[in-house]
C-alpha cells in the first residue's frame, strides 16, 4: 500500500485543495479534468471572479463550474463575508493557533498546498503582527513529480557540493527540492544517503499528525515547522546528515546556518527567489548565501511556463568573480553543457 495520500496523481492534488476551499469546492470539482492536472494557482479576490491559472492561462470560474477565458456575468464574484469566511475555514477556526504564519502571509494547508494571505496589516513596532480584513487568497497546488530532478543528477553527477536554486515564483523550485530529496533518500543515487529537510512552511513533506504525504525517501528526516536557520543547526547537532534540504532561504540568520552545515560536512541544497543572474546577484541576502562557500552551483529555472525545467547551471565562483570585474569569462563558460563543464 502508498503511504503517500496522493502520490503524483495532479488531478486528485488539484481535488485535494478544492476540498479545503469553502463553497466554491463542489463547483472546483466540476472543472475540467484536463485543467486540474495543469492548474498551478486557485485565486480568490474580494469583489472578483474566482480565478485557476495554470502556466499560461488564466480562467474564469461560472456559477455552474465552467470555466471562461473572459470575465462575464456568469462569473460570480467572491463578496467580503465569504473571504472572511474562507480564511477563518482555512485556519480550522483558529486564527490564534495560525496567527505565526498568518504574519508571515500565508497559510499551510492540508497536502502541502500554501494559501498566500492578502489584507490590511496591522502593524506595531514596525513589524505585522496580525492581517485583517483579507481581500485576497492565492492557493498554490503542491505538486509531487518523480523525475523532476532528474536533469539536476545528468548534470551535476552525485550533487556532492552545495546547490542553490534560483527561480521566480511558481517556477518549480519546491517541486525539484522534493524529487532531490526523494532520489537522495530513497537508494536510487548512489544507495539511501542521509537527508535532513528543514521544512519550515510544511511543504516539502505535507506532515499530518507526524505521517508524511509527500515521498521523501526512506532515509529522510523531517524537521516540520522548524524556522530554517534553527531547523539547519539541529539537523547538524543531531543527525549527521549526509545532506540538507531547506527551501526559500531569505535572511541573515539564514546565511550563518547554512555556514554552519557547510563546516558539519554536510551538502547544502536549499532554494531561493530569484529570476535572473542579474537578481540573484543585486540581492544582498541572495549574494550574501553565494559568499558562504556553501554552494558550488546555482541552477537557475525558466519560469512559471516551464516549471522546473533549467534555465542555466552556473559555477559560484565564477559568477562572484565576473560580477566583481576579475573574471572576463563570458557567460557561456559558467554553463555546463551537453552534461559537463564547458
Amino acid at each position: 500500500m502508498n503511504p503517500y495520500r496522493n502520490g503524483t496523481d495532479p488531478v486528485r492534488r488539484f481535488e485535494e485543495a478544492a476540498e479545503q476551499l469553502g463553497k466554491r469546492g463542489p463547483l472546483l470539482h466540476r472543472v475540467p479534468t484536463e485543467v486540474k492536472a495543469e492548474t498551478q494557482e486557485i485565486r480568490f479576490r474580494v469583489n472578483r471572479p474566482v480565478t485557476l491559472c495554470t502556466g499560461n492561462r488564466t480562467w474564469f470560474l461560472t456559477g455552474s463550474g465552467a470555466l471562461l477565458p473572459q470575465v462575464s456575468a456568469q462569473c460570480p464574484i467572491v463578496n467580503a463575508g465569504e473571504m472572511q469566511e474562507l480564511f477563518r475555514s482555512l485556519c480550522a477556526y483558529s486564527i490564534y493557533s495560525r496567527e505565526e504564519e498568518i504574519r508571515e502571509g500565508y497559510l499551510t494547508l492540508r497536502g502541502g498546498h500554501r494559501a498566500g494571505i492578502c489584507g490590511t496589516a496591522a502593524v506595531r513596532g514596525g513589524e505585522i503582527v496580525s492581517l485583517r480584513e483579507i481581500t485576497s487568497i492565492c492557493v498554490r497546488i503542491a505538486r509531487e513529480t518523480p523525475g523532476a530532478a532528474d536533469e539536476f543528477f545528468r548534470r551535476l553527477g552525485r550533487l556532492d557540493t552545495g546547490l542553490l536554486i534560483a527561480g521566480p515564483p511558481s517556477s518549480g523550485k519546491t517541486t525539484v527540492l522534493r524529487d532531490l530529496a526523494r532520489q537522495l533518500a530513497g537508494g536510487s543515487r548512489d544507495g539511501y544517503r542521509k537527508v535532513a529537510v528543514v521544512d519550515e512552511r510544511g511543504e516539502l513533506g505535507s506532515a499530518v499528525q507526524g505521517g508524511l504525504q509527500n515521498d521523501l525517501g526512506v532515509s529522510c528526516d523531517l524537521l516540520n515547522g522548524y524556522p530554517k536557520a534553527q531547523g539547519i543547526l539541529q539537523a547538524v547537532r543531531v543527525l549527521s546528515p549526509e545532506y540538507i534540504i531547506c527551501d526559500e532561504l531569505g535572511g541573515n540568520d539564514d546565511a550563518q546556518a547554512v555556514e554552519a552545515g557547510m563546516f558539519s560536512g554536510a551538502v547544502m541544497i536549499a532554494t531561493v527567489h530569484a529570476g535572473s543572474r542579474e537578481e540573484l546577484l543585486q540581492r544582498p541576502v541572495c549574494r550574501r548565501m553565494l559568499e558562504t562557500g556553501a554552494f558550488g552551483y546555482v541552477a537557475l529555472l525558466t519560469g512559471r511556463r516551464q516549471p522546473g525545467k533549467i534555465a542555466g547551471i552556473y559555477k559560484v565562483g565564477d559568477l562572484l568573480g565576473k560580477d566583481r570585474g576579475i573574471d572576463s569569462v563570458s557567460s557561456s563558460l559558467c554553463r555546463y553543457r551537453s552534461g559537463g563543464v564547458a
